[in-house]
């Protein structure tokens, strides 16, 4: 069972960053900064506008589903992270993310369950599915849905994870993990403290 979360983020950049925080323009910039069509984990930004319009959408639909089972969020826009560390993220590694990218651990006991949701897959990825209806790999009990750390514990202790027990049709080239929307930004900061500092400086 896992007990970390995994935060990819730009290396040598900030980590525990939100798009959505930023005005609309300085978010478009910064994704077509960012997007390579090399790379598995930047090439989501081929469309900024797009992107953009889907995500907003996206995000307001997962805060009220997770507050509709209870959740509290303290932020309005979540940071996204992965649940464990996926064998997808092996399989479709490319050098391009691999030399663009860092990663941070952060455990599951430092966070409130209150203030963390899931999907599976990637919450774009689910939303997508959820509106393709593809019966190649749809799962309707699973994807456009929101859930708790309680509920996705359970599903994980019944199927696996996903590519470790949990198999599934999904396309290799689509997002096969469980993702993590957390909703308290501040307690991220927090935890990694001084270290964290000392990174965010040196991206300054």
């Amino acid at each position: 069972m896992p007990d970390f979360l995994l935060h990819i983020y730009k290396k040598g950049g900030r980590p525990f960053q939100s798009l959505s925080e930023l005005p609309e323009e300085q978010a478009l910039s910064i994704m077509r900064e960012l997007y390579n069509e090399e790379s598995i984990f930047w090439e989501r930004f081929q469309d900024p506008e797009w992107y953009w319009r889907a995500r907003t959408q996206i995000e307001q639909y997962l805060r009220a589903e997770f507050i509709a089972k209870g959740g509290r969020p303290k932020d309005e826009h979540p940071v996204y992270l992965v649940l464990g560390r996926p064998k997808w993220l092996d399989i479709v590694a490319d050098p391009v993310t691999l030399a663009t990218t860092d990663e941070l651990r952060v455990p599951l006991s430092i966070l409130d369950p209150h203030e963390v949701s899931f999907t599976y897959p990637d919450s774009m990825v689910s939303a997508l599915m959820a509106v393709e209806k593809n019966p190649e790999y749809y799962e309707p009990d699973y994807h456009g849905k929101v859930f708790t750390l309680d509920e996705m514990m359970r599903i994980i202790a019944e199927k696996g994870l996903p590519g470790e027990g949990w198999q599934t049709k999904m396309p290799v080239r689509l997002a096969h993990y469980i993702e993590a929307q957390v909703w308290n930004r501040a307690v991220l900061l927090d935890y990694f403290g001084s270290g964290l500092e000392e990174t965010l400086r040196q991206a300054d």
